[in-house]
């Protein structure tokens, strides 16, 4: 349905977009991300025909957009972050102004009855747009990018100001748009490309990072597992934390242990990364038993989409930092603290950089999947 073939965009000596290919099949909901400048608002600018490409193909259901601009943007529907409204007008004069200027040949009142039915406008079709929240407003803006009946959708930030009950609104509302076409939908909110989107193409610097869905890619990414431990310590002091790591450090096969939370006095949570080969867990109960240690609580902890999000980015810009002989450079890891946030955490780094780390929260997940 979108096939985009090594496609590139220069500013001068600026390479925004560097020899990106993907393809976005027939009914697939696209998850598109990415950090601040890494090209992503260039990438849908480019498909939405808003500006050409220096090189390369993007094609819309067969039809190049450079060769054929017309027919190719006839068959996309398009929401910008801001929805292009005339706030003056009333709902349904609006959808019939959008149905005249884009020449719809569709049955003029079933259809814009249908559009209205499946973007929730009934009860609202004579109020003046102004008057409207802007959950209403981001309804009307799906509306009238529908019009047309699109093989394609592109939604830019469709969700982005709303409350809680709207965001949930707009999601079913995109999940079932998802069933008549196929749709891109560009967000910094993570959590809400993961509970819409059937696949996710993170961009960095111009390049495409990842492609696949969520789970996809984080094995890709790792085959870590991380888990969190909650262990109480006999003496109920800081002297156990000690211990404690050292003791979780010698079983085969961890990489990684850190003393996070507080819980009570002496009983801390302990993050912990293992290869994946073996499982630790029956070891790490016998070593906790044979020393007289409890087991408060053991929790596997899977890679969020944020945790993924973060992972690539900063790997790739530790990557690119080696490449220019900055080679020492730490591994980056991602720690979620007691409140939910992120955090980056350099592996293998003694207390003073750690603590560092700590002050150095990685929680601006949002803003780094934020628009260009």
């Amino acid at each position: 349905m979108i096939e985009v073939k090594n496609l590139t965009k220069k500013y001068g000596s600026k390479v925004a977009v560097n020899d990106i290919s993907f393809k976005v099949e027939k009914g697939e909901i696209l998850g598109f991300l990415g950090p601040n400048g890494a090209g992503k608002s260039t990438t849908m600018n480019m498909l939405t025909g808003y500006i050409s490409s220096t090189s390369g193909e993007i094609l819309i259901d067969g039809t190049d957009i450079l060769e054929e601009p017309k027919k190719a943007k006839a068959k996309i529907g398009y929401l910008p972050e801001i929805p292009p409204l005339y706030v003056d007008m009333t709902v349904d004069a609006y959808l019939n102004f959008m149905y005249d200027l884009k020449k719809c040949k569709l049955p003029r009142k079933a259809h814009l009855k249908d559009i209205c039915t499946r973007c929730m406008l009934q009860d609202v079709r004579h109020r003046l747009i102004k008057n409207l929240s802007k959950g209403y407003r981001q309804r009307v803006g799906l509306a009238q990018a529908l019009i047309n009946n699109p093989p394609v959708l592109i939604l830019d930030e469709p969700t982005v100001g709303l409350d809680p009950s709207q965001i949930i609104e707009i999601r079913t509302l995109i999940k079932k748009l998802g069933k008549r076409h196929t749709v891109i939908l560009s967000s910094h909110i993570l959590p809400e490309i993961q509970a819409v989107c059937d696949r996710i193409i993170i961009i960095n610097k111009g390049e495409v990072a990842a492609d696949g869905t969520a789970e996809e890619i984080a094995c890709n990414i790792t085959n870590e597992h991380k888990m969190v431990l909650r262990i109480e310590g006999p003496t109920h002091t800081a002297d156990d934390k000690r211990e404690i790591i050292d003791a979780i450090k010698s079983i085969g096969g961890v990489k990684y242990v850190r003393a996070d939370m507080e819980r009570e006095k002496g009983i801390y949570d302990y993050d912990v990364e293992t290869d994946g080969k073996n499982d630790i867990r029956r070891q790490l109960n016998k070593m906790c038993a044979d020393r007289g240690w409890n087991i408060l609580m053991l929790q596997l902890s899977d890679l969020t989409l944020e945790d993924i999000f973060l992972k690539i980015t900063m790997d790739e810009d530790i990557k690119k930092n080696s490449k220019n002989g900055s080679s020492s450079k730490p591994k980056i890891a991602i720690k979620r603290t007691e409140n939910g946030k992120l955090r980056a955490v350099q592996e293998d780094a003694g207390d003073e950089a750690e603590k560092k780390a700590e002050d150095t929260p990685a929680e601006n997940s949002e803003n780094n999947g934020g628009e260009e």
